[in-house]
């Protein structure tokens, strides 16, 4: 990694303060998918966000990526087994606005998919807003494709459309995870 020395640790209630700090040091996703800079409470509200009720799944977990002061340069939110398993959800992935436009961001998601495929992923789904540009264009390299669409979600301020897209880690077929998780096929309720 061309980052000097940042180590991955998983983060907990206790390190709440910190992420706080991270996202109002970079407040654009904020900004661009809610349409507001993050709230007070945004990582205690993340810290404790858990996937609806009636989905299935293992685990959440928090990533952070920090330099040698200790302080994030990015992020991840991962809830492990969704719906079927072996499906990961990336539900949040940030990487400081410093760092945008050098390779940190591809950087740090190769190595946080390595990380998920040592805990046994093997299909890794994410939802990104449509019109966040750079986001889409992220995603689209890192060899992710949109199964389908939604329409109408409230994020913030904003009402915004998610590209539902997914990544198989192990050679899989698209056509097999929209077998396993009915819910992103197009056209589905």
């Amino acid at each position: 990694m061309s980052l000097p020395r940042v180590h991955v640790l998983e983060l907990q209630a206790s390190d709440e303060d910190l992420l706080q700090r991270f996202y109002e040091r970079n407040p654009l996703y904020f900004e661009q998918v809610n349409g507001a800079p993050p709230r007070p409470d945004e990582a205690r509200e993340e810290i404790r966000d858990l996937p609806p009720e009636g989905w299935s799944f293992s685990a959440k977990r928090l990533l952070g990526y920090a330099n040698d002061q200790g302080e994030l340069v990015a992020m991840a939110s991962l809830v492990s087994d969704l719906m079927a398993p072996r499906v990961w959800l990336v539900g949040l992935f940030i990487v400081a606005t410093e760092l945008h436009g050098s390779p940190a961001a591809r950087e740090i998601y190769a190595e946080l998919e390595r990380w998920m495929r040592r805990r046994g992923a093997a299909w890794v789904r994410l939802g990104v807003v449509v019109g966040n540009g750079r986001a889409e264009r992220f995603w689209e390299r890192q060899g992710f494709s949109e199964v389908r669409r939604r329409d109408g979600i409230s994020m913030g301020q904003r009402v915004n459309s998610l590209r539902v897209m997914v990544k198989p880690l192990d050679g899989g077929r698209i056509a097999d995870y929209l077998e396993m998780v009915p819910r992103d096929r197009p056209g589905e309720a």
